[in-house]
Order: structure tokens, then sequence, then C-alpha cells
């Protein structure tokens, strides 16, 4: 029995490779970054991919499925930014999402954002967006997890908002897990052949021997040397971010050395123990096999594809348990 489902907001495909491995099919796909085109063609080359902004896309012009997965746009969202949410055009686009849910009437959906969506000064837009997946036919569950009990060596905290149609009768429950690998379990065997990247961040490319392995150069601002960037062989990675100049440190560094309030600098003596994860490293954290290639021509395209991405392990998990589901509710009305 197929079980369908389109995506919308797709990156480079961590959530759709998520699915994928759990057994989905991901028939039609929608991305609007020019940069990301060739990582998603290469890697999903059994799926059609949709090139235009969201906004300019009929819904019957997508086909119907059994899911519909994507993470909207987080920038207006993030701790880290101003937070204007729907006061933002990025934030709007997550009515675009619901407007296509309401017209398309798949069985499920999956929606994925940042942990700040949950902050105090957005309560009104998350009633807002309750009410509107609910008014569209679905009965939802919301809630905030760590990716790093989710079988993901990280650090990462989303929202996660997973709906199903009013006719299936059931509300999701989210599964419980407490895996939690380390750098150590999954990085280790990267430390060699690890390359800088080309003058101005372009890419070494075909250069490299380990596809991706490639870290971005330059110098650390005092925004980053505020606070430690360094997690042990032992422990979970900071949160990958979608920025090369933001990428955590290598855990083959101690960690830095308080100063002050708002200042940390590098273990004297031990400087050259400090660079930034690779691109593959990043990537490895965020859960993609070493055969999911990134293809860029600026090393810090591949920084953002990979951090913009739904962490593939912690994807599938969350696949499972809703294929469960929707099997048992179509083998029931059959």
């Amino acid at each position: 029995m197929k079980n369908n489902i389109i995506s919308l907001f797709t990156g480079a495909g961590g959530l759709d490779l998520g699915f994928k491995k759990a057994g989905f099919d991901i028939t039609w796909a929608n991305e609007f970054d020019h940069t990301i085109w060739k990582t998603f063609e290469r890697n999903f080359p059994e799926t059609a991919l949709n090139k235009k902004s969201i906004v300019d896309i009929k819904s019957n012009e997508i086909p119907s499925a059994d899911g519909i997965i994507g993470g909207p746009p987080c920038q207006s969202w993030s701790e880290a930014g101003a937070q204007r949410g729907f006061g933002d055009s990025r934030g709007k686009v997550f009515l675009e999402y619901i407007r296509i849910l309401k017209d398309k009437q798949p069985l499920f959906f999956l929606a994925e954002n940042v942990s700040g969506m949950l902050h105090k000064r957005h309560s009104d837009a998350l009633d807002r967006i309750i009410l509107d997946f609910n008014s569209a036919g679905y009965t939802i569950n919301h809630t905030l997890l760590n990716t790093k009990y989710f079988n993901v060596p990280q650090d990462r905290k989303r929202v996660i908002f997973i709906g199903y149609h009013q006719k299936m009768n059931k509300k999701f429950e989210f599964p419980v897990s407490n895996s939690t690998p380390t750098l150590r379990d999954t990085i280790w065997n990267l430390k060699e052949s690890v390359e800088p990247a080309n003058m101005k961040n372009k890419t070494k490319g075909n250069l490299l021997e380990i596809p991706n392995h490639e870290y971005f150069i330059g110098n650390y601002s005092t925004i980053y040397m505020s606070r430690n960037r360094v997690r042990s062989w032992d422990e979970q990675s900071y949160t990958i971010q979608a920025s090369g100049r933001h990428a955590p440190i290598h855990p083959q560094a101690p960690k830095m050395t308080f100063v002050e309030k708002n200042k940390r600098v590098f273990v004297k003596g031990k400087e050259h123990l400090y660079r930034r994860l690779s691109v593959r490293e990043c990537a490895r954290i965020q859960t993609f096999p070493d055969n999911f290639i990134f293809y860029y021509e600026n090393v810090n395209d591949g920084y953002k594809m990979v951090g913009n991405a739904v962490p593939v392990n912690f994807a599938e998990i969350l696949a499972n348990a809703i294929l469960r589901d929707i099997s048992d509710y179509k083998e029931g009305n059959a």
C-alpha cells in the first residue's frame, strides 16, 4: 500500500529523507531557493520539484497525497532574531501552508518550526495557527522536542505540529525516545582529510577526498566569542546553524576560557586546534548519510542547507509513528 506525501518548504530534504526511510513516497516538492535545487534533484531524482514561490502556486497545481510535510521559514520566529512572527512576510507564509492544507485535505500533516514560536509575544499568533489547523479539519497535537533524545547527536529544540484529519478520529501521540548518540559516535572517523575552504569561502569541490568535508574560514565575531562554542567528544553538539560563520568548533579543541561576562578566548597555545566543523561533519550531526551529497559553489550555502534541515533520524522516528496510524486507518476503511 503506497503512502504518498508532498513536501513544502523542502530545503535540502532532511525531513523528506526521514519520511522516505520510513516508507513514504515523496511525489512532489516545492523549493524556491535556487541554491538548493541541484542538491535536492540529485538526491531525490524520483520527486517532481516545483521551483516557484509558494504564494504563486495554486492548490490545483499540487497533486493529492496522504500527507503534507514541511517547515515554513523560521527566521520570523527565531529567538535570536527580531521575532516579528506574522509581522514579517516570512512568517505569513505559514498561512500559505494552511491554505494548501485546507484545499488538499490529506490524512495528515507535519509542520516544524523553531522554539521561538512558543515565546509569549507570539501567543496570539500561535493560537491563530492552531485554530486555523482545526478549522481546516484537523485534530492537532504540538510540542517542543529536543532532537538529542531522538537518535540525533545534537541539542536542537524544535516545535512540531502534527495533525490528523478529523475523519480519522485520532490524535497523534508523540513517541518517546532516549537514544542520545555523541560526537564521538558520529564524527570521530572524520578527523582526517578535512580541508579549509578556498579563498572567499569558495568550495574545493571535486578536489576533496570526502565530499563536503571542508570548513568555513575567517575571523570569529565578538558575538561568537561571547560564549563557549566547544562541545567535547562525549557530548552532543550545539545546534547546527544555517551559517558557516556560526558553526560550532570541532571537539578536538579544549573548551574556551572564560575572561569576563560575554567574553571568552581560545586556550593559549592550543589555538591551532580551533576550527569550525566542516559541512560534512555538520551533515553527520544532522544525521544525513554520507552518500547524500550537497552541491554548492559558496561553502556557506552548504552550511545553510544542512543547518536549515530537519535531522533525518528525528524525522524518521516521527514518520514511523505516523505511518502506523494512517496504515491502521486505511486498513480499517479498505
